[in-house]
């Protein structure tokens, strides 16, 4: 495809920042892009994975304390997440809850299923953790003790799954990611460091993260295609 009608189709400012981090080089700025899709479908699919072991492990934690459908139970009158300072937790549960229920299609896997990743990401937050028992950093066997200078507590976790859910978003929103902080030059430092985030966390969930995306994981052969055009 001439770059003219890749260009018209994806948008010039869309492009801009490729073409200009691939120094006007139009046919390497169409190269780039079609890197960072492959990158963004890699780590997209590395998520993925970690967000359903994540929410699996929270649900076996909670299911023999709370019940076999305590995400519901969470939500209808006096539940756990009743409080008002919930009120957004609640209503996400409550509107895949009643969507289920109208379709007659309601149970508890399929509810835990329609959950996205922020539902997870605050069961870590203060006060949510508090009400579920204080007990989701046991799904965190391998994690490290904190020490006087890292405190690797609730709040440590909390802090990790917001960096996943934030680059999880990027991605859903088609935003580049083989870009510099600055945005400005081809470099992957940033979703490499990513990458290796939630491979700790596999780690720490005493998850092999490697074994589970054997032949799916290839975001560092990619990314040294992107740092090739450099």
């Amino acid at each position: 495809m001439k770059f003219t009608d890749f260009e018209h189709t994806l948008s010039a400012e869309r492009m801009s920042r490729y073409l200009k981090a691939c120094g006007g080089d139009s046919r390497k700025a169409m190269t780039l892009y079609r890197y960072n899709l492959q990158l963004s479908q890699e780590m997209f699919t590395m998520i993925s994975c970690f967000e359903v072991a994540l929410r699996n492990a929270i649900d076996m934690n909670l299911t023999p304390r709370l019940g076999k459908d305590w995400l519901r139970d969470a939500v209808i009158a006096d539940g756990i997440f009743t409080n008002p300072l919930l009120s957004k937790t609640a209503n996400v549960i409550t509107h895949s809850y009643n969507k289920l229920q109208s379709q007659h299609q309601y149970t508890h896997s399929k509810l835990l299923s329609d959950m996205e990743f922020g539902i997870w990401k605050y069961m870590f937050s203060p006060l949510q953790f508090r009400l579920t028992g204080r007990t989701l950093l046991q799904i965190f066997p391998n994690k490290p003790r904190s020490t006087k200078s890292q405190q690797l507590n609730q709040a440590y976790i909390f802090n990790e799954l917001d960096k996943v859910n934030t680059i999880r978003n990027r991605i859903a929103h088609h935003e580049p990611i083989c870009f510099g902080i600055s945005g400005a030059s081809i470099d992957t430092t940033y979703i490499q460091n990513k990458y290796w985030q939630i491979q700790t966390l596999f780690v720490w969930m005493g998850i092999d993260g490697r074994a589970l995306l054997y032949g799916l994981d290839h975001v560092q052969q990619v990314c040294c295609k992107i740092n090739n055009l450099q």
